[in-house]
Protein backbone atom coordinates (compact mmCIF):
# COMPACT_ATOMS: atom_id res chain seq x y z
CA UNK A 1 0.00 0.00 0.00
CA UNK A 2 2.91 2.79 -0.84
CA UNK A 3 1.28 6.09 -1.80
CA UNK A 4 2.14 6.42 -5.23
CA UNK A 5 0.06 9.46 -6.21
CA UNK A 6 2.59 12.33 -6.56
CA UNK A 7 2.43 16.63 -6.10
CA UNK A 8 3.78 18.30 -9.20
CA UNK A 9 7.94 18.11 -9.61
CA UNK A 10 9.94 20.56 -7.10
CA UNK A 11 12.67 21.62 -8.61
CA UNK A 12 14.55 22.62 -5.71
CA UNK A 13 18.26 23.52 -4.84
CA UNK A 14 20.81 22.24 -2.16
CA UNK A 15 19.78 25.17 -0.10
CA UNK A 16 15.62 24.44 0.28
CA UNK A 17 14.65 23.05 3.08
CA UNK A 18 12.65 20.37 1.95
CA UNK A 19 10.50 17.20 3.17
CA UNK A 20 10.85 14.40 0.71
CA UNK A 21 8.18 12.02 1.74
CA UNK A 22 6.01 10.85 4.43
CA UNK A 23 5.39 7.24 5.57
CA UNK A 24 4.44 4.35 8.32
CA UNK A 25 6.46 1.55 8.23
CA UNK A 26 6.89 -1.59 10.30
CA UNK A 27 10.16 -2.35 12.11
CA UNK A 28 11.85 -3.76 9.07
CA UNK A 29 10.94 -0.86 7.15
CA UNK A 30 8.18 -2.24 5.31
CA UNK A 31 6.14 0.63 3.73
CA UNK A 32 2.71 0.62 4.61
CA UNK A 33 1.85 3.52 3.96
CA UNK A 34 3.78 6.52 2.33
CA UNK A 35 3.23 10.17 0.77
CA UNK A 36 6.01 11.40 -1.61
CA UNK A 37 6.04 15.57 -1.54
CA UNK A 38 8.32 15.38 -4.64
CA UNK A 39 8.86 13.20 -7.92
CA UNK A 40 9.89 9.93 -6.77
CA UNK A 41 9.72 6.66 -8.03
CA UNK A 42 8.62 3.86 -6.20
CA UNK A 43 11.60 1.97 -6.38
CA UNK A 44 13.34 4.59 -4.67
CA UNK A 45 11.35 5.40 -1.81
CA UNK A 46 10.57 1.66 -1.44
CA UNK A 47 14.53 1.48 -1.26
CA UNK A 48 15.16 4.28 1.52
CA UNK A 49 12.62 2.84 3.93
CA UNK A 50 13.98 -0.87 3.69
CA UNK A 51 17.74 1.15 4.60
CA UNK A 52 15.85 2.79 7.65
CA UNK A 53 16.38 0.18 10.26
CA UNK A 54 19.79 -1.18 9.63
CA UNK A 55 20.58 2.63 10.08
CA UNK A 56 18.87 2.69 13.16
CA UNK A 57 21.41 0.53 15.30
CA UNK A 58 24.41 2.34 13.84
CA UNK A 59 23.17 6.19 15.63
CA UNK A 60 22.58 6.92 19.11
CA UNK A 61 19.93 9.95 18.47
CA UNK A 62 16.58 8.53 18.94
CA UNK A 63 14.81 11.04 16.78
CA UNK A 64 16.19 11.11 13.49
CA UNK A 65 19.51 9.34 11.53
CA UNK A 66 21.31 10.05 8.96
CA UNK A 67 22.78 9.50 5.33
CA UNK A 68 25.43 11.17 2.71
CA UNK A 69 21.97 12.00 1.13
CA UNK A 70 18.77 12.48 2.97
CA UNK A 71 17.75 12.74 7.09
CA UNK A 72 15.17 10.03 8.87
CA UNK A 73 13.17 11.83 11.33
CA UNK A 74 10.93 8.84 13.04
CA UNK A 75 8.99 8.25 15.83
CA UNK A 76 7.97 5.05 17.34
CA UNK A 77 4.12 3.97 16.82
CA UNK A 78 4.05 0.59 19.33
CA UNK A 79 4.95 -1.96 16.37
CA UNK A 80 5.36 0.84 13.52
CA UNK A 81 6.92 3.77 12.59
CA UNK A 82 6.21 6.98 11.52
CA UNK A 83 9.02 8.12 9.25
CA UNK A 84 10.05 11.84 7.92
CA UNK A 85 12.45 11.41 5.02
CA UNK A 86 13.96 15.66 4.77
CA UNK A 87 16.62 17.01 2.69
CA UNK A 88 20.02 17.07 5.05
CA UNK A 89 19.85 20.62 5.19
CA UNK A 90 16.59 20.66 6.30
CA UNK A 91 15.36 22.36 9.71
CA UNK A 92 15.38 19.26 12.47
CA UNK A 93 13.66 21.53 14.98
CA UNK A 94 10.69 22.26 12.29
CA UNK A 95 11.09 18.75 11.23
CA UNK A 96 10.43 17.54 14.99
CA UNK A 97 7.53 19.89 15.28
CA UNK A 98 6.03 18.54 11.90
CA UNK A 99 6.82 15.16 12.87
CA UNK A 100 4.63 15.44 15.80
CA UNK A 101 1.27 16.88 13.93
CA UNK A 102 1.72 14.01 12.05
CA UNK A 103 1.67 11.47 15.09
CA UNK A 104 -1.29 12.66 16.30
CA UNK A 105 -3.18 13.35 12.62
CA UNK A 106 -2.66 9.20 12.58
CA UNK A 107 -4.61 7.89 16.04
CA UNK A 108 -7.98 10.40 14.80
CA UNK A 109 -8.15 7.93 11.60
CA UNK A 110 -6.85 4.61 13.26
CA UNK A 111 -8.34 3.14 16.33
CA UNK A 112 -4.99 0.68 16.68
CA UNK A 113 -2.00 0.98 15.62
CA UNK A 114 -1.43 -1.65 13.57
CA UNK A 115 -0.24 -2.60 10.10
CA UNK A 116 -4.28 -3.89 8.88
CA UNK A 117 -6.08 -0.83 10.43
CA UNK A 118 -3.38 1.68 8.75
CA UNK A 119 -3.65 -0.14 5.75
CA UNK A 120 -7.40 0.34 5.79
CA UNK A 121 -7.87 4.31 6.42
CA UNK A 122 -4.43 4.74 4.04
CA UNK A 123 -6.48 7.27 1.80
CA UNK A 124 -7.63 9.35 4.76
CA UNK A 125 -4.35 9.62 5.93
CA UNK A 126 -3.09 10.48 2.60
CA UNK A 127 -5.48 13.37 2.65
CA UNK A 128 -4.80 14.60 5.79
CA UNK A 129 -1.21 14.35 5.26
CA UNK A 130 -1.50 16.86 2.37
CA UNK A 131 -2.87 19.10 4.47
CA UNK A 132 0.17 19.26 6.59
CA UNK A 133 2.60 19.23 3.73
CA UNK A 134 2.59 21.01 0.30
CA UNK A 135 5.55 21.05 -2.41
CA UNK A 136 7.71 19.70 0.18
CA UNK A 137 6.97 22.48 2.63
CA UNK A 138 4.84 22.68 5.97
CA UNK A 139 1.60 24.43 5.71
CA UNK A 140 0.41 26.30 8.97
CA UNK A 141 -2.28 23.93 10.19
CA UNK A 142 -3.18 22.33 13.58
CA UNK A 143 -5.28 19.19 14.26
CA UNK A 144 -8.57 21.22 14.08
CA UNK A 145 -8.34 22.55 11.03
CA UNK A 146 -6.73 19.11 9.18
CA UNK A 147 -9.90 17.51 10.60
CA UNK A 148 -12.27 20.33 9.49
CA UNK A 149 -10.28 20.37 5.72
CA UNK A 150 -10.26 16.57 5.32
CA UNK A 151 -14.37 17.11 6.48
CA UNK A 152 -15.19 19.06 3.38
CA UNK A 153 -18.02 20.81 5.99
CA UNK A 154 -19.89 23.28 3.35
CA UNK A 155 -22.11 25.85 5.92
CA UNK A 156 -23.65 26.50 2.03
CA UNK A 157 -24.68 23.29 1.86
CA UNK A 158 -26.10 22.75 5.06
CA UNK A 159 -27.68 25.70 4.31
CA UNK A 160 -29.17 24.20 0.87
CA UNK A 161 -30.22 21.23 2.17
CA UNK A 162 -32.32 22.97 5.46
CA UNK A 163 -33.86 25.07 2.63
CA UNK A 164 -34.88 22.34 0.33
CA UNK A 165 -36.30 20.31 3.65
CA UNK A 166 -38.83 23.22 4.64
CA UNK A 167 -39.77 23.31 0.89
CA UNK A 168 -40.45 19.50 0.76
CA UNK A 169 -42.36 19.71 4.02
CA UNK A 170 -44.42 22.98 2.95
CA UNK A 171 -45.19 21.36 -0.39
CA UNK A 172 -46.64 17.98 1.50
CA UNK A 173 -48.67 19.90 4.03
CA UNK A 174 -50.09 21.80 0.39
CA UNK A 175 -50.81 18.35 -0.89
CA UNK A 176 -52.31 17.34 2.60
CA UNK A 177 -54.47 20.94 2.38
CA UNK A 178 -55.57 20.54 -1.20
CA UNK A 179 -56.25 16.96 -0.34
CA UNK A 180 -59.04 17.70 2.25
CA UNK A 181 -60.56 20.39 0.05
CA UNK A 182 -60.86 17.71 -2.96
CA UNK A 183 -62.74 15.05 -0.46
CA UNK A 184 -64.57 18.10 1.51
CA UNK A 185 -65.86 19.24 -1.87
CA UNK A 186 -66.70 15.72 -2.74
CA UNK A 187 -68.73 15.02 0.46
CA UNK A 188 -70.62 18.19 -0.18
CA UNK A 189 -71.67 17.38 -3.56
CA UNK A 190 -72.91 13.55 -2.71
CA UNK A 191 -74.85 14.98 0.40
CA UNK A 192 -76.67 17.57 -1.80
CA UNK A 193 -77.27 14.50 -4.59
CA UNK A 194 -75.23 16.38 -7.08
CA UNK A 195 -72.70 15.05 -9.42
CA UNK A 196 -69.08 15.30 -8.43
CA UNK A 197 -67.29 17.50 -9.91
CA UNK A 198 -63.58 17.08 -11.85
CA UNK A 199 -61.27 18.63 -10.87
CA UNK A 200 -58.22 20.02 -13.33
CA UNK A 201 -54.85 18.66 -13.17
CA UNK A 202 -56.16 15.34 -11.85
CA UNK A 203 -57.59 13.55 -14.75
CA UNK A 204 -60.06 14.57 -17.06
CA UNK A 205 -61.84 17.22 -16.78
CA UNK A 206 -65.08 15.87 -18.91
CA UNK A 207 -65.26 13.10 -16.35
CA UNK A 208 -67.95 14.10 -13.78
CA UNK A 209 -69.49 10.48 -12.77
CA UNK A 210 -68.64 9.60 -9.05
CA UNK A 211 -66.45 7.00 -10.16
CA UNK A 212 -64.03 9.74 -11.24
CA UNK A 213 -64.60 11.34 -8.06
CA UNK A 214 -63.68 8.52 -6.10
CA UNK A 215 -60.77 7.61 -7.91
CA UNK A 216 -59.48 11.17 -7.72
CA UNK A 217 -60.04 11.31 -4.08
CA UNK A 218 -58.08 7.44 -3.39
CA UNK A 219 -55.12 9.16 -5.04
CA UNK A 220 -55.08 12.24 -3.40
CA UNK A 221 -55.63 11.23 -0.02
CA UNK A 222 -52.57 8.78 -0.18
CA UNK A 223 -50.00 10.14 1.84
CA UNK A 224 -52.05 10.72 4.31
CA UNK A 225 -51.97 7.23 5.91
CA UNK A 226 -49.60 7.79 7.84
CA UNK A 227 -51.90 10.30 9.83
CA UNK A 228 -53.17 9.30 13.28
CA UNK A 229 -56.90 9.46 12.82
CA UNK A 230 -57.58 9.59 9.10
CA UNK A 231 -60.29 10.72 7.40
CA UNK A 232 -62.98 8.25 5.97
CA UNK A 233 -62.80 7.73 1.97
CA UNK A 234 -66.64 6.77 2.41
CA UNK A 235 -69.15 8.77 4.23
CA UNK A 236 -71.32 5.95 4.90
CA UNK A 237 -70.74 2.99 7.45
CA UNK A 238 -69.09 3.37 10.91
CA UNK A 239 -66.45 5.91 11.54
CA UNK A 240 -62.82 4.54 12.05
CA UNK A 241 -61.49 7.79 12.95
CA UNK A 242 -60.99 7.22 16.73
CA UNK A 243 -60.14 3.32 16.36
CA UNK A 244 -58.65 1.70 19.27
CA UNK A 245 -54.74 0.54 18.68
CA UNK A 246 -54.20 2.48 16.11
CA UNK A 247 -51.72 5.26 18.01
CA UNK A 248 -49.69 2.22 18.94
CA UNK A 249 -49.08 0.48 15.60
CA UNK A 250 -48.13 4.81 14.88
CA UNK A 251 -45.66 4.31 17.94
CA UNK A 252 -43.91 1.07 16.79
CA UNK A 253 -44.00 2.46 13.01
CA UNK A 254 -41.83 5.51 14.67
CA UNK A 255 -39.43 2.92 17.06
CA UNK A 256 -38.85 1.08 14.27
CA UNK A 257 -37.85 3.88 11.73
CA UNK A 258 -35.38 4.98 15.18
CA UNK A 259 -34.01 1.79 15.15
CA UNK A 260 -33.12 2.09 11.25
CA UNK A 261 -31.45 5.13 12.06
CA UNK A 262 -29.27 3.66 14.09
CA UNK A 263 -30.61 4.76 17.88
CA UNK A 264 -31.01 2.40 20.63
CA UNK A 265 -34.47 2.27 22.08
CA UNK A 266 -35.02 0.95 25.13
CA UNK A 267 -37.95 -1.33 25.78
CA UNK A 268 -40.87 -0.10 27.08
CA UNK A 269 -41.54 -1.64 30.51
CA UNK A 270 -45.58 -1.65 32.51
CA UNK A 271 -43.83 -0.99 35.66
CA UNK A 272 -40.95 1.37 36.52
CA UNK A 273 -38.12 0.19 38.40
CA UNK A 274 -35.88 1.79 40.88
CA UNK A 275 -32.82 3.70 39.50
CA UNK A 276 -30.78 1.20 41.48
CA UNK A 277 -32.49 -1.99 39.97
CA UNK A 278 -31.67 -0.65 35.97
CA UNK A 279 -28.45 0.41 37.33
CA UNK A 280 -26.92 -2.33 39.09
CA UNK A 281 -27.90 -6.51 38.10
CA UNK A 282 -29.55 -7.97 40.77
CA UNK A 283 -28.17 -10.44 43.11
CA UNK A 284 -27.87 -14.51 42.32
CA UNK A 285 -28.69 -15.62 46.06
CA UNK A 286 -31.62 -14.09 47.67
CA UNK A 287 -32.36 -15.80 50.95
CA UNK A 288 -36.23 -15.34 52.59
CA UNK A 289 -35.05 -12.31 54.42
CA UNK A 290 -33.29 -9.71 51.91
CA UNK A 291 -32.53 -5.79 52.29
CA UNK A 292 -31.39 -3.39 50.34
CA UNK A 293 -29.66 -0.19 50.75
CA UNK A 294 -29.84 2.24 48.38
CA UNK A 295 -28.90 5.77 47.96
CA UNK A 296 -29.59 8.61 45.72
CA UNK A 297 -27.49 11.48 45.17
CA UNK A 298 -28.77 15.31 43.80
CA UNK A 299 -25.89 17.66 43.27
CA UNK A 300 -25.34 21.09 41.61
CA UNK A 301 -22.03 22.86 41.27
CA UNK A 302 -20.98 26.00 40.00
CA UNK A 303 -18.76 26.02 36.76
CA UNK A 304 -15.93 28.49 39.13
CA UNK A 305 -16.02 25.87 42.23
CA UNK A 306 -18.78 26.26 45.30
CA UNK A 307 -21.31 23.60 46.22
CA UNK A 308 -24.84 25.23 45.18
CA UNK A 309 -26.63 21.91 46.73
CA UNK A 310 -26.19 18.59 47.81
CA UNK A 311 -28.28 15.74 48.71
CA UNK A 312 -28.40 12.13 49.60
CA UNK A 313 -31.54 9.99 50.06
CA UNK A 314 -30.94 6.60 51.67
CA UNK A 315 -33.45 4.13 52.41
CA UNK A 316 -33.30 0.62 53.56
CA UNK A 317 -35.71 -1.56 52.76
CA UNK A 318 -36.75 -5.19 53.83
CA UNK A 319 -38.44 -8.22 52.31
CA UNK A 320 -39.15 -11.12 53.83
CA UNK A 321 -40.49 -14.09 52.47
CA UNK A 322 -41.01 -16.84 55.02
CA UNK A 323 -43.25 -16.53 57.67
CA UNK A 324 -40.87 -18.19 60.16
CA UNK A 325 -38.73 -15.51 59.75
CA UNK A 326 -41.04 -12.80 60.54
CA UNK A 327 -40.41 -11.58 63.83
CA UNK A 328 -36.63 -10.48 63.71
CA UNK A 329 -34.51 -7.58 64.31
CA UNK A 330 -32.05 -5.76 62.30
CA UNK A 331 -28.63 -4.66 63.82
CA UNK A 332 -27.42 -1.32 62.14
CA UNK A 333 -23.71 -0.50 61.83
CA UNK A 334 -23.83 3.75 61.63
CA UNK A 335 -19.78 4.41 60.70
CA UNK A 336 -20.77 8.29 59.25
CA UNK A 337 -19.45 11.22 60.21
CA UNK A 338 -21.35 13.57 57.62
CA UNK A 339 -24.07 14.97 59.94
CA UNK A 340 -26.84 12.69 58.12
CA UNK A 341 -31.00 12.86 59.51
CA UNK A 342 -31.88 9.35 60.57
CA UNK A 343 -35.68 8.01 60.53
CA UNK A 344 -37.01 5.05 60.66
CA UNK A 345 -40.63 3.57 59.90
CA UNK A 346 -43.80 4.51 62.15
CA UNK A 347 -43.96 1.02 63.29
CA UNK A 348 -40.56 0.91 64.35
CA UNK A 349 -39.23 1.00 67.65
CA UNK A 350 -37.81 4.07 67.78
CA UNK A 351 -35.82 4.51 71.42
CA UNK A 352 -34.53 0.56 70.70
CA UNK A 353 -33.00 2.36 67.79
CA UNK A 354 -31.83 5.35 69.45
CA UNK A 355 -30.16 3.37 72.09
CA UNK A 356 -28.89 0.16 70.65
CA UNK A 357 -28.67 1.07 66.76
CA UNK A 358 -31.71 -2.06 66.46
CA UNK A 359 -34.60 -2.17 64.16
CA UNK A 360 -38.03 -4.33 65.68
CA UNK A 361 -41.74 -3.52 65.53
CA UNK A 362 -42.90 -1.42 68.47
CA UNK A 363 -44.90 -4.47 69.22
CA UNK A 364 -42.46 -7.46 69.20
CA UNK A 365 -45.23 -10.17 69.01
CA UNK A 366 -46.13 -8.70 65.44
CA UNK A 367 -44.55 -9.87 62.17
CA UNK A 368 -42.98 -7.85 59.02
CA UNK A 369 -45.47 -7.97 56.30
CA UNK A 370 -44.70 -11.39 53.78
CA UNK A 371 -43.49 -10.43 50.35
CA UNK A 372 -43.72 -6.48 50.47
CA UNK A 373 -40.64 -4.61 50.19
CA UNK A 374 -40.95 -2.63 53.75
CA UNK A 375 -38.57 0.67 54.23
CA UNK A 376 -37.54 0.41 58.10
CA UNK A 377 -34.81 3.40 57.56
CA UNK A 378 -34.47 6.50 56.35
CA UNK A 379 -31.33 9.05 55.78
CA UNK A 380 -30.87 12.46 54.56
CA UNK A 381 -28.10 14.52 54.22
CA UNK A 382 -28.06 17.99 52.43
CA UNK A 383 -25.13 20.04 52.96
CA UNK A 384 -23.10 23.11 50.71
CA UNK A 385 -19.47 21.50 52.34
CA UNK A 386 -17.30 21.18 49.24
CA UNK A 387 -14.89 18.64 51.11
CA UNK A 388 -18.12 16.02 50.93
CA UNK A 389 -18.28 16.09 47.49
CA UNK A 390 -17.58 12.30 46.44
CA UNK A 391 -16.45 13.38 42.63
CA UNK A 392 -15.21 17.04 41.78
CA UNK A 393 -15.89 18.01 38.34
CA UNK A 394 -13.36 21.19 36.93
CA UNK A 395 -13.87 21.91 33.11
CA UNK A 396 -11.53 24.76 32.05
CA UNK A 397 -12.60 25.67 28.48
CA UNK A 398 -9.64 28.58 26.91
CA UNK A 399 -10.87 30.46 23.91
CA UNK A 400 -7.91 30.02 20.98
CA UNK A 401 -7.64 31.29 17.59
CA UNK A 402 -9.64 28.59 16.33
CA UNK A 403 -12.30 27.88 18.58
CA UNK A 404 -11.79 26.65 22.46
CA UNK A 405 -9.39 23.84 24.02
CA UNK A 406 -11.12 22.28 26.40
CA UNK A 407 -9.51 21.17 29.60
CA UNK A 408 -11.70 18.37 31.84
CA UNK A 409 -10.51 16.47 34.97
CA UNK A 410 -11.87 14.46 37.83
CA UNK A 411 -11.38 13.13 41.08
CA UNK A 412 -12.49 11.23 43.48
CA UNK A 413 -12.44 12.58 46.89
CA UNK A 414 -14.31 9.86 48.96
CA UNK A 415 -11.61 7.56 48.29
CA UNK A 416 -13.82 4.19 50.00
CA UNK A 417 -16.01 4.51 46.86
CA UNK A 418 -15.95 2.64 43.93
CA UNK A 419 -17.96 3.83 41.00
CA UNK A 420 -18.65 2.17 37.97
CA UNK A 421 -19.90 3.31 34.54
CA UNK A 422 -19.20 6.78 34.83
CA UNK A 423 -20.35 8.78 31.84
CA UNK A 424 -19.16 12.51 32.30
CA UNK A 425 -21.33 14.42 29.41
CA UNK A 426 -19.80 17.79 27.99
CA UNK A 427 -22.11 19.73 25.59
CA UNK A 428 -20.75 20.38 22.75
CA UNK A 429 -21.57 22.64 19.57
CA UNK A 430 -23.90 21.39 16.40
CA UNK A 431 -22.57 22.01 12.86
CA UNK A 432 -19.04 22.69 13.77
CA UNK A 433 -17.99 18.87 13.06
CA UNK A 434 -16.17 16.38 15.70
CA UNK A 435 -13.97 17.90 18.66
CA UNK A 436 -10.60 16.77 18.50
CA UNK A 437 -9.59 14.68 20.99
CA UNK A 438 -6.27 15.36 22.77
CA UNK A 439 -5.09 13.54 26.02
CA UNK A 440 -7.36 11.33 27.22
CA UNK A 441 -7.82 8.73 30.13
CA UNK A 442 -10.35 6.26 29.51
CA UNK A 443 -12.71 6.23 26.35
CA UNK A 444 -14.95 8.52 24.38
CA UNK A 445 -18.49 9.09 22.45
CA UNK A 446 -19.28 11.72 20.24
CA UNK A 447 -23.45 12.03 19.95
CA UNK A 448 -23.61 13.72 17.06
CA UNK A 449 -27.53 13.52 17.05
CA UNK A 450 -27.72 15.00 20.99
CA UNK A 451 -24.83 17.04 20.17
CA UNK A 452 -22.80 15.77 23.54
CA UNK A 453 -19.45 14.44 24.11
CA UNK A 454 -19.85 11.29 26.41
CA UNK A 455 -16.11 10.80 28.03
CA UNK A 456 -16.74 6.96 29.57
CA UNK A 457 -15.00 5.53 32.59
CA UNK A 458 -15.75 1.79 33.28
CA UNK A 459 -14.07 2.52 37.04
CA UNK A 460 -13.24 5.29 39.56
CA UNK A 461 -11.32 4.19 42.84
CA UNK A 462 -8.73 5.30 45.00
CA UNK A 463 -6.30 3.53 42.19
CA UNK A 464 -7.87 5.71 39.69
CA UNK A 465 -9.25 8.60 41.58
CA UNK A 466 -8.23 11.40 38.98
CA UNK A 467 -8.52 11.39 35.18
CA UNK A 468 -8.27 14.35 32.21
CA UNK A 469 -9.89 14.81 28.87
CA UNK A 470 -8.49 17.50 26.35
CA UNK A 471 -10.13 18.21 23.49
CA UNK A 472 -10.73 21.10 20.07
CA UNK A 473 -13.37 22.61 18.54
CA UNK A 474 -15.24 26.12 17.42
CA UNK A 475 -17.36 27.28 20.17
CA UNK A 476 -17.30 29.80 22.99
CA UNK A 477 -16.71 28.44 26.98
CA UNK A 478 -19.94 28.91 27.72
CA UNK A 479 -21.11 26.05 25.29
CA UNK A 480 -19.67 23.37 27.53
CA UNK A 481 -22.26 23.38 30.31
CA UNK A 482 -23.57 22.21 31.83
CA UNK A 483 -21.34 19.18 31.92
CA UNK A 484 -23.47 16.65 33.77
CA UNK A 485 -22.62 13.02 35.76
CA UNK A 486 -24.46 9.90 35.90
CA UNK A 487 -22.66 6.69 37.61
CA UNK A 488 -23.09 3.62 40.25
CA UNK A 489 -21.42 1.78 42.85
CA UNK A 490 -22.07 -1.20 44.99
CA UNK A 491 -20.87 0.92 48.16
CA UNK A 492 -22.90 3.42 49.78
CA UNK A 493 -21.99 7.22 50.43
CA UNK A 494 -22.85 7.40 53.88
CA UNK A 495 -21.61 4.56 55.28
CA UNK A 496 -24.69 3.01 56.65
CA UNK A 497 -24.88 -1.14 56.79
CA UNK A 498 -26.98 -3.77 58.16
CA UNK A 499 -24.53 -5.98 60.00
CA UNK A 500 -26.57 -8.76 61.63
CA UNK A 501 -30.42 -10.30 61.70
CA UNK A 502 -31.70 -12.37 64.60
CA UNK A 503 -34.82 -13.51 65.83
CA UNK A 504 -37.26 -11.79 68.67
CA UNK A 505 -37.12 -14.94 70.56
CA UNK A 506 -33.48 -15.98 71.48
CA UNK A 507 -31.60 -14.03 69.81
CA UNK A 508 -30.95 -16.97 67.08
CA UNK A 509 -28.84 -15.68 64.17
CA UNK A 510 -31.01 -15.50 60.79
CA UNK A 511 -29.79 -16.38 57.17
CA UNK A 512 -29.92 -12.78 55.14
CA UNK A 513 -28.81 -11.19 51.77
CA UNK A 514 -28.40 -7.95 51.23
CA UNK A 515 -27.34 -5.58 48.16
CA UNK A 516 -26.06 -2.02 48.07
CA UNK A 517 -26.52 0.76 45.32
CA UNK A 518 -25.64 4.25 45.35
CA UNK A 519 -26.95 6.00 42.23
CA UNK A 520 -27.40 9.44 40.61
CA UNK A 521 -30.29 10.99 40.19
CA UNK A 522 -28.58 14.61 39.20
CA UNK A 523 -25.32 15.81 39.15
CA UNK A 524 -24.60 19.00 37.36
CA UNK A 525 -21.55 21.56 37.03
CA UNK A 526 -24.11 24.85 35.57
Amino acid sequence: HCGSVCTPKLTSSPHLQVLLAAAVCTKAGKAIVSRQFVEMTRTRIEGLLAAFPKLMNTGKQHTFVETESVRYVYQPLEKLYMVLITTKNSNILEDLETLRLFSRVIPEYCRVLEESEISEHCFDLIFAFDEIVALGYRENVNLAQIRTFTEMDSHEEKVFRAVRETQEREAKAEMRRKAKELQQARRDAERSGKKVPAFGGFGSAGMTSVSSGSIITDTIVEPEKPKIAPAPVRPSGPSKALKLGARGKEVDNFVDKLKSEGETIMPASGKRGSDASKALPPPVNVESVHLRVEEKITLTCGRDGGLQNMEVLGMVTLRVTDDKNGRIRLMISNNDSKGLQLQTHPNVDKKLFTSESVIGLKNPEKSFPLNNDVGVLKWRLQTTDESLIPLTINCWPSESGNGCDVNIEYELQEESLELNDVVISIPVPSGVGGPVIGDLDGEYKHDSRRNVLEWCLPVIDANNKTGSLEFSIAGQPNDFFPVSVSFVSKRNYCDIQVTKVTHVDGDNPVRFSSETSFVVDKYEIL
